[in-house]
């Protein structure tokens, strides 16, 4: 039915931001970029620094 149109594309819009704000928002707490840089400055210290 053409009539259900715009409700059809209104449901598609409410349900792709609150897809989009859910991901802003587990990233907001989460930090997956300063987790992962912190893993990295943990390994640099562990390897040992050949001297001849």
């Amino acid at each position: 039915m053409p009539q259900m149109a715009p409700l059809y594309w209104l449901y598609l819009f409410l349900f792709f931001s609150i897809i989009l704000m859910l991901f802003f928002i587990m990233n907001f707490f989460i930090k997956p970029f300063n987790y992962i840089s912190s893993i990295s400055y943990n390994i640099k210290p562990i390897s040992k620094s050949w001297k001849l």
